[in-house]
């Protein structure tokens, strides 16, 4: 009977509505959960991927002979991720982690890696771990360079969450009081070795201006609650049963689930955010179970949408409606524009004499630093912005000495000679032509548009990767290094597993997509404190300020509910 169908329906809303929806379960979505949930809000967390709980990670405690290609990729491996694989962190150790790239296709009008995690917890399981502050030499670039839009926020703004972010996560690192990168909430740094500390010596002399820190990461070196010290084992991509390093599984998604507010679905593919036009703002979200390819639609007051730059782009341009005909909250035409990622690529190495009786211990979770010094204090011509270097010394391995038996094992059982590596990372431009489109004809196996990538790294970002070779190499030859070799070739868009913009933040809704709480100006009940938020890209790993940024617009989203705004 009619009644009995209104009645059903009506039970069946019920049971899919909560107080708010995070779409994706990577480091801001974590982060969304535990907060919302701490706050007293029922909440969904919806991913893509395969559940993981913590600490069941199934190889995290293999030894390399346990693996049938000793932690290389087969072929089969490769023919199977052929994009992942463009990556240097998949292995075989820890393949079960990414996304199988069939099921995920997308077109690359240029080469574009889209370097992606297929599970509860996300890329929060993969990343490096690498945690800096912004400062406002990276919040007032864009309105100094005339590039892009003003970022609607300073360090001040941020600085008390960066404090709470790392209060929660724990992040080893020294107090180096640079001002440009300003120290954090800390626990005790790890150490460098007695090569690196020579290096720093003879660059912050000969170099006034550049300066060699201890990398900061949020890796423990003092146990916190439910949570162990870091026991230096390298392993950290294939997930840490002691949850010695910050992720989703270990640390946010524990306290979100403690509140008794959570519940997560995995195998849950978001595909568009339901819009009521009568209330101007968003209803729900509309989701593809992977399995089954049921649709099924859940409803809540406050959306949070953290499934990464791409997927959450791709979400907002397939939510079309009579009012957002070119996808939600856009219209100032900025969604899926100015895609960034910083720009990779430079090996540098040398060979360093002498410090035989030198050695070190574990294998330590973080490299030595060396912060941003060009378009600090002085204008460089060449270039906008900056770079930051990474390095480490190391003993070679004599493994490959000529020799059998006896002789070859004493040998090999003995520390080589000393070399140093280098690495960079690079900053790049918001361009308003990288950008993310979706495909006018072809469609992925779940019916929806495929992504359509068209993005590429331009003059400026070329012009400061050469100089990353060149200083790589001054530096190396400053410190007294010798037999150096410099391998400087340029990444693609998107390896540097950095990808941000595409939903900028800004002061307008003409200009821009988010306000300066994650808000989406013209929807503002839907927030975004993933990487597609971001108005320039700064040269430093962003995860920290994602954390920062959710923390705040968190606090922000349940105020504004309990005065009714939205």
């Amino acid at each position: 009977m009619p009644g009995d169908s209104t009645n059903l329906n009506t039970k069946a809303k019920q049971q899919h509505t909560y107080d708010a929806i995070i779409v994706g379960s990577g480091i801001s979505g974590g982060w969304a959960a535990k907060e919302l949930c701490e706050k007293g809000l029922k909440v969904l967390l919806l991913e893509r991927g395969e559940n993981v709980t913590h600490p069941n990670y199934p190889t995290a405690i293999m030894d390399p002979w346990d693996f049938k290609h000793r932690q290389t990729l087969s072929v089969e491996d490769k023919k199977k991720h052929y994009v992942q694989s463009r990556h240097y962190s998949l292995r075989e150790d820890n393949k079960h982690f990414y996304i199988n790239d069939a099921d995920n296709p997308y077109e690359e009008e240029k080469r574009f890696d889209w370097i992606r995690g297929n599970i509860v917890g996300g890329r929060s399981l993969l990343w490096a771990r690498a945690c800096y502050r912004w400062s406002d030499l990276d919040f007032e670039a864009n309105i100094k360079d005339g590039v892009g839009t003003d970022w609607p926020i300073r360090y001040k703004d941020i600085a008390p969450w960066y404090d709470y972010v790392e209060r929660f996560i724990g992040v080893s690192a020294a107090q180096d009081g640079i001002q440009h990168l300003p120290d954090g909430i800390s626990q005790p740094p790890f150490e460098m070795n007695a090569v690196e500390k020579y290096f720093k010596g003879k660059i912050e002399i000969n170099y006034p201006g550049r300066k060699v820190i201890i990398g900061r990461t949020a890796n423990l070196t003092k146990p916190v609650q439910g949570r162990g010290q870091c026991m230096a084992r390298n392993l950290c991509h294939r997930g840490c049963p002691y949850g010695a390093y910050f992720s989703t599984n270990a640390s946010t998604m524990p306290a979100a689930y403690a509140t008794g507010n959570l519940t997560v679905m995995p195998n849950k593919l978001v595909n568009k955010v339901l819009y009521n036009n009568g209330k101007q703002k968003a209803a729900g979200v509309e989701v593809i179970d992977t399995i089954t390819k049921q649709v099924t639609e859940y409803y809540a007051a406050v959306l949070f949408l953290n499934a990464s730059t791409i997927a959450t782009t791709t979400i907002l341009l397939n939510s079309i409606s009579s009012r957002f005909a070119d996808g939600l909250g856009n219209g100032s035409g900025q969604l899926g524009r100015n895609l960034m990622d910083h720009h990779k690529g430079l090996s540098a190495s040398a060979k360093v004499d002498g410090f035989e009786e030198d050695y070190y211990y574990g294998r330590r979770p973080t490299n030595i630093y060396v912060p941003r010094f060009r378009n600090v204090l002085q204008k460089d011509e060449r270039f906008l912005r900056g770079y930051h270097f990474g390095a480490g010394a190391s003993r070679e391995s004599q493994q490959n000495s000529p020799g059998i038996g006896a002789a070859l094992k004493e040998v090999a059982s003995l520390p080589g000679q000393w070399q140093m590596s280098m690495y960079a990372f690079g900053e790049c431009l918001p361009y308003q032509e990288n950008r993310i489109t979706l495909s006018k004809d072809k469609k992925d196996g779940f019916g929806r548009p495929l992504t359509h990538i068209n993005c590429e790294f331009k003059a400026n970002e070329k012009a400061m990767h050469e100089d990353m070779g060149t200083t790589a190499a001054e530096m190396l030859e400053g410190a007294g290094f010798k037999n150096i070799s410099i391998s400087n070739k340029i990444s693609f868009p998107g390896n540097a597993n950095h990808e941000m913009g595409t939903a900028r933040m800004g002061h307008s809704a003409k200009t821009s997509v988010v306000n300066s709480f994650n808000q989406m100006h013209e929807v503002p009940n839907v927030f975004i404190t993933d990487g597609s938020c971001m108005a320039s890209g700064a040269c430093v790993n962003p995860s920290l300020t994602y954390m920062a940024l959710t923390a705040r617009a968190c606090d922000y989203a349940v105020k504004e509910m309990k005065r009714l705004n939205f």
